[in-house]
């Protein structure tokens, strides 16, 4: 992440700290309550676009439907980012997941062009969004209220409650921030400086339990007693899922300047829409949307699949989340990802059947998600998280150690921004 934090202040005290810790409160349960109303002004959204309005028209919502609604979901995208002020902010496949606060003019276009995304079925997450959105908001607030709280923090403070929100607990932000406090020249104790963002994303985290969200978790079987040539078979599925990643980082370049290639954005993504829906015509409504309920549905009847079949959704999915990235649509890419780790474990545990399928399903996410996070520990986390069972992690701890060195050459999983006056999804004289 390209976050610049600032140098522990060697005068932190356990005084200052608790007086901190009411604005990260508050900025953790105000995180969690924007991203609750976006998911839910989304859902909303969605449910009118392919529930009540196909079976108002007599239409089946899983035929050509698919093509029309994610064609116009572009066209809609693509219309907001060249007229609405601030053109919903920098394109998101250039963005780290946590960056430099925007100016609060380019909220708007973004909430709108995010919320268009989710319900329209494009293959992205809200999580650069959303945490944009809330590092842009609690900055500006931060200033006004408490202009004696440092700029940087807030930014932290933000993204750490937003993570813990997005996840359903603060372990998520803590894993993701410890690599980066633990990186700075300073002094201290390391949870000194993790105490504030941790408030935040357990604030943001107990918000949203409050709020009734799904808990980031699913039902697979237990793992059981710890078998030798687990580290083994475990480690070729990963293994096989980081190469298939790296794969995907090596065409996302090359997709991103055929798309940008028709200049215009609402061409741009007008066309990214179209072969959107195209492939959620050929893939079904599983491949389709951000992943996290596609999960649930993959996982709930695990048996109904074959290799082919799991081959194939992998697939499309992979083609879906590149094309979506390419093509101006705002969102981010962890969610879609990990969907992909779940349907290349589940294809593990059908050509490894010794290999059990919780197991399975995390090393083939810990693979996908090391390319394109390149964070050991949130790829980690989250695949412990789906596969629902605690025992897995310590034969993930070693059996990431392998994949890892696959990938620690590998460039991030982004495109660089332009260099230049004026972005893509921006062009001269739009303003």
């Amino acid at each position: 992440m390209s976050l610049a934090i600032p140098p522990r202040d060697p005068e932190v005290t356990p005084k200052r700290l608790v007086v901190l810790a009411v604005p990260a409160l508050a900025i953790g349960v105000i995180s969690a309550l924007v991203l609750w109303a976006l998911d839910r002004v989304a859902a909303v959204l969605q449910s009118a676009l392919w529930d009540a309005l196909p079976h108002a028209l007599g239409v089946d919502p899983s035929g050509w439907w698919i093509v029309a609604v994610l064609t116009l979901t572009g066209l809609a995208v693509g219309l907001v980012l060249r007229f609405v002020p601030g053109h919903g902010g920098p394109d998101s496949a250039t963005t780290e997941l946590v960056e430099q606060p925007q100016p609060l003019r380019n909220l708007p276009g973004l909430l709108i062009v995010t919320v268009l995304a989710l319900a329209g079925g494009v293959s992205l997450g809200p999580e650069n969004p959303i945490i944009a959105v809330n590092t842009a908001l609690m900055v500006a607030a931060i200033a006004r209220l408490m202009p004696a709280v440092p700029k940087q923090l807030t930014v932290l403070l933000a993204a750490s409650a937003t993570i813990g929100a997005l996840f359903g607990t603060p372990v998520a932000a803590a894993l993701v921030f410890t690599g980066i406090v633990a990186a700075l020249k300073s002094g201290g104790a390391l949870w000194d400086r993790l105490f504030l963002p941790l408030v935040a994303a357990g604030a943001g985290a107990f918000t949203m339990r409050l709020l009734g969200a799904p808990i980031f978790s699913f039902d697979l079987p237990a793992y059981g007693a710890p078998q030798a040539v687990d580290l083994l078979t475990g480690a070729l599925v990963a293994s096989g899922a980081a190469v298939i990643g790296l794969a995907m980082l090596a065409a996302f370049p090359i997709i991103y300047r055929a798309m940008h290639a028709l200049r215009h954005p609402v061409l741009i993504a007008t066309a990214g829409g179209l072969l959107l829906g195209l492939l959620g015509l050929l893939g079904g409504p599983i491949t389709m949307f951000k992943g996290l309920e596609q999960i649930g549905d993959l996982l709930e009847h695990p048996d109904d699949y074959d290799g082919a079949q799991l081959a194939a959704i992998a697939g499309i999915k992979i083609l879906a989340l590149l094309i979506a990235a390419s093509s101006l649509f705002r969102g981010g890419r962890v969610f879609p990802a990990t969907f992909i780790g779940v349907a290349l474990g589940m294809l593990g545990h059908v050509l490894i059947p010794s290999l059990p399928l919780g197991l399975a399903v995390g090393c083939a996410v810990v693979g996908v998600l090391l390319v394109v996070t390149r964070d050991g520990w949130i790829a980690i986390f989250v695949a412990v998280a789906v596969a629902g069972d605690i025992t897995i992690l310590p034969m993930l701890c070693v059996i990431v150690l392998p994949v890892w060195l696959l990938v620690t050459g590998a460039p991030e999983f982004r495109i660089a921004p332009p260099k230049g006056p004026a972005p893509a999804s921006t062009p001269a004289g739009a303003d």
